[in-house]
């Protein structure tokens, strides 16, 4: 059986996107791949490490993660239970024109010269948008392809995307915290849990995450269970159920904090979605 399930939603040889699933059975480092087109990956459910060379990227909902055409690497499931990622790519010309001339390399054909780059939370829900929209078949492709242009803009601007700083001891570090809270989403973590788990000191921990994130570790805590929020949203009726399973205190402590971040309820959030699919 395949780990891989591709479910392609669109192509209209300006814009490709996909739903890919893997089993994630694969705890160690898989063969290595290569791609075949540049694209972008935005991962939002589960958490896997991209492999490249000596450099690691944990892939998880707060993150885009950039596939280069013809360059190789490796993937490895840390956490149980797969992962799922909404994959864009566009046409190279069209890449070379919409993406910052910081991020690509210098070559004839477009790619990224950085692995990963975290995106905000806007970014985050224009992928459930433009999941849930194709899925159910009802955004007409004009829109579908500006909805998709609109996300890898947002997700390449300078004001909404944030590189990882620091040392490559400290970095990996973090990503053994990303990988922690993965492992239990749904988790009420304490700074001493965390600290337990992965050794050092609260105080040191919460420094070191705030350097190489450049968000404090509760918050990208809170973006990574409202992220899981925005792919069940729609198709869980019982919201405090849900709330419940993403560690939270209750319904309105729920509500509150999605309409925070991503600016309505999550009520709101999945009349919207299911209006448009209808």
């Amino acid at each position: 059986m395949s780990e891989f399930t591709v479910h392609p939603l669109l192509d209209t040889g300006t814009v490709t996107v996909s739903d890919v699933l893997c089993r994630g059975e694969c705890r160690h480092r898989s063969a290595e791949e290569c791609a075949g087109v540049t694209h972008l990956v935005f991962p939002y459910r589960g958490l896997y490490l991209r492999h490249v060379g000596g450099d690691q990227s944990v892939a998880d909902a707060n993150h885009v993660l950039f596939f280069n055409a013809g360059e190789g690497y490796q993937v490895s499931h840390p956490v149980s239970g797969g992962d799922a990622s909404l994959v864009l790519s566009v046409r190279p010309e069209l890449l070379r024109e919409l993406a910052p001339a910081d991020l690509l390399h210098r070559r004839d054909e477009p790619g990224f010269n950085t692995k990963s780059l975290r995106i905000d939370p806007r970014a985050q829900a224009l992928v459930a948008l433009l999941r849930h929209s194709l899925r159910h078949r009802a955004i007409e492709t004009l829109e579908a392809e500006s909805l998709g242009l609109t996300l890898l803009c947002r997700s390449l601007g300078p004001r909404t995307r944030h590189a990882p700083g620091a040392t490559h001891a400290r970095r990996r570090l973090v990503d053994r915290v990303k990988v922690l809270l993965a492992s239990e989403l749904g988790r009420r973590w304490s700074l001493a849990d965390i600290a337990a788990e992965i050794g050092g000191s609260p105080v040191y921990l919460t420094q070191v995450f705030q350097q190489v994130e450049g968000m404090p570790l509760h918050r990208y805590h809170l973006r990574l269970r409202l992220a899981r929020a925005l792919d069940l949203v729609v198709t869980r009726e019982d919201i405090s159920a849900l709330a419940q399973d993403l560690g939270f205190s209750s319904h309105s402590h729920f509500a509150a904090a999605f309409k925070q971040v991503h600016g309505r309820t999550p009520s709101a959030f999945r009349r919207a979605a299911l209006a448009k699919s209808a």
